[in-house]
């Protein structure tokens, strides 16, 4: 008889934006199906609550976290950063879930894929601060999409990153370099003391990380691997590696936890005692 194990289960924080006059958590369909399609598990949408979030209760629940990108930046004050331009968008809720939450997940061995401004987030609460306007850097190109252009267009490969010799990134990936997206206006600029780069730009932005010493499976990405994912080989194996780190970890808890059968058991004998 074949046991079927059940899927590991990787929370998505969501973002929170009014849909006309009411906030709405909401997380893209792209990270969901990169969830379920490229690392197999079963996603599960976050609400950004902040403090109101019971932390330490949803990491003994989950198998891994991906923190996605989003039209929204960090906040500059996380990181003593210079104030925003007017018109930025923010998303307090989501900063004050997603920052304390990377580092707990973190030194819990819970398995985390950063995307965009997952990365941004990643190198914040470890430390580090963000360029704002990546285009007027001395130096660095312009990484914006052009936003007239179509989703496919906009998505599109447009420049190649040079894998970190000896990286995790290179574990799984047999090439040097790899052609990605870039949609984002906003990057690393001083490197937490905790993260590793993985990959750079032709511009030497970095363009991945991982964390350093992580009990488990932690990288960021600067560009989108869940677009179309089951397209891009490289983006299936990025996936896949998260995938396998979350289903490590779900057989862990299902080994630690007892059974339901078991559970009731239990149960009763302390209410015969």
């Amino acid at each position: 008889m074949t046991i079927r194990h059940p899927l590991p289960l990787i929370a998505i924080p969501a973002d929170v934006r009014e849909v006309g006059i009411h906030p709405f958590h909401i997380v893209g369909e792209k990270y969901i199906l990169g969830v379920t399609k490229g690392a197999e598990a079963l996603p599960v949408l976050l609400p950004s609550l902040g403090d109101e979030l019971d932390r330490k209760d949803l990491i003994e629940r989950i198998d891994g976290i991906l923190f996605t990108g989003s039209p929204s930046n960090v906040e500059p004050h996380h990181y003593e950063g210079p104030s925003s331009r007017p018109g930025t968008m923010h998303d307090p809720q989501r900063d004050s879930t997603t920052l304390p939450l990377i580092r707990e997940a973190i030194e819990a061995g819970v398995p985390i894929l950063c995307i965009c401004r997952g990365i941004q987030e990643l190198n914040v609460a470890l430390g580090g601060t963000l360029h704002q306007h990546v285009e007027e850097v001395p130096g660095l190109m312009n990484h914006r999409a052009d936003l007239s252009k179509s989703r496919e267009v906009q998505y599109a490969p447009t420049h190649k990153v040079t894998l970190e010799p000896g990286g995790v990134l290179a574990e799984f990936w047999p090439d040097t370099a790899v052609m990605v997206n870039s949609l984002h206006g906003q990057g690393i600029d001083r490197l937490a003391a905790g993260l590793a780069i993985e990959a750079r730009a032709p511009d030497g932005l970095i363009e991945a990380v991982h964390v350093i010493d992580a009990p488990a499976f932690a990288i960021g990405v600067q560009w989108h691997p869940e677009w179309k994912v089951t397209e891009n080989a490289f983006s299936m194996a990025l996936f896949g590696a998260f995938g396998e780190a979350a289903r490590a970890r779900a057989a862990r808890r299902q080994v630690s936890r007892p059974s339901p059968a078991r559970r009731r058991l239990l149960q009763a004998r302390r209410a015969r005692s």
